[in-house]
């Protein structure tokens, strides 16, 4: 059995798994030294891990083989997977969780089917009514986040005071800030403006005693200017943003890629201002914010996008190891509970 920091991987989730997957696990050791110490249960089919962990020595190492051939597909239902899935490579993966036998659990599989298993098998916290998905989103002060990216199409006021506090707790122990700003996202900043759910939402932030820093309304502009860390909105809304801002960046960096190409001056251009150009990609490369995480469960699970290559399945990993290496299931248990008192003490009602 392994010992220290222990991630349970879903090594056959994912459009090009299991390839990527291990592949992304050797990157993220020769890039994250400081990592090194962390250790991987791969759950899948054993005869094709096998020669696969033979070509990456630094993962093989690192890494123990939970066999199964059940696989879950990137197209089945959440209610098929419930129904099926027992025993497949998704199952398992949140199954170690809740034995106790890993501290995080990564999958880049059916979102879907990874959100139901997730609930039933490792339940919600205390106090958590529907976990959101939170995703980081690069501006540029650094990072902010923005939940519910998917988890929750329909929302109501006080689940979005819940995301608010869960996305707090989120940032507060990923990216060590005290006080982050937390916004509301609305279609205008202006009082009256947006549906009888958002103003309801602000009126409870708003009167909220939790000596959180809530700024009130923001807009979609706001999320990539930086105007808030934490973004709260319901799953359709959030889902849409993140598909519009990956497929803007995609359409950046081809019109960009273009531009260099497109004559002897500008490859010239493009050869003097190299390293500079090489920062920019970086930059505007959605890899690097690969890995979305389910808040208010009883356990860690970050979710890979299914089409993502090895470079963005390491960046899920950080994201898992920076969240298992923090204080983050301390500072949501303490929120969730100074929520709910607070929501006892004044009578709200969602």
């Amino acid at each position: 059995m392994l010992d220290g920091l222990i991630l349970s991987i879903d090594a056959m989730g994912g459009d090009n798994a299991p390839d990527i997957v291990v592949k992304g696990i050797e990157y993220f050791l020769k890039h994250e030294g400081k990592n090194r110490r962390a250790r991987f249960l791969l759950h899948g089919d054993e005869a094709i891990l096998t020669p696969l962990l033979a070509k990456y020595k630094q993962t093989a190492a690192r890494s123990e083989i939970r066999h199964t051939d059940i696989e879950i597909s990137m197209d089945e239902k959440p209610s098929q997977a419930l129904r099926k899935g027992k025993g497949s490579s998704m199952w398992n993966t949140i199954e170690a969780i809740k034995a106790g036998e890993a501290n995080v659990a990564v999958s880049a599989g059916n979102t879907g089917a990874l959100m139901a298993i997730a609930k039933i098998r490792l339940r919600n916290k205390q106090g958590a009514q529907r976990p959101p998905l939170a995703a980081s989103w690069p501006n540029p002060n650094g990072m902010g986040v923005v939940l519910d990216v998917g988890a929750n199409i329909d929302c109501d006021a006080a689940q979005l005071t819940e995301f608010a506090v869960l996305g707090e707790a989120y940032f507060r122990a990923l990216y060590k800030v005290e006080k982050p700003r937390i916004g509301l996202l609305n279609v205008g900043s202006e009082e009256g403006k947006g549906n009888d759910v958002v103003k309801s939402a602000h009126e409870r932030l708003s009167q909220s005693e939790l000596d959180m820093n809530y700024i009130g309304y923001v807009e979609g502009n706001d999320i990539s200017t930086g105007g808030a860390d934490v973004f709260v909105t319901d799953g359709f809304t959030g889902n849409v943003a993140l598909k519009t801002a990956e497929g803007t960046a995609k359409l950046i960096g081809t019109y960009f890629s273009a531009a260099l190409k497109s004559g002897a001056w500008s490859k010239f251009t493009a050869f003097l201002n190299g390293v500079a150009l090489r920062k920019l990609k970086k930059q505007i490369d959605p890899r690097k914010v690969n890995g979305a995480v389910l808040l208010g469960l009883k356990g860690i699970v970050v979710k890979s996008h299914g089409g993502t290559d090895h470079v963005g399945f390491a960046n899920a990993l950080n994201v898992a190891i920076g969240l298992a290496e923090s204080n983050f299931i301390e500072e949501t248990e303490r929120s969730l509970e100074a929520l709910h008192d607070e929501d006892d003490n004044i009578g709200f009602i969602a």
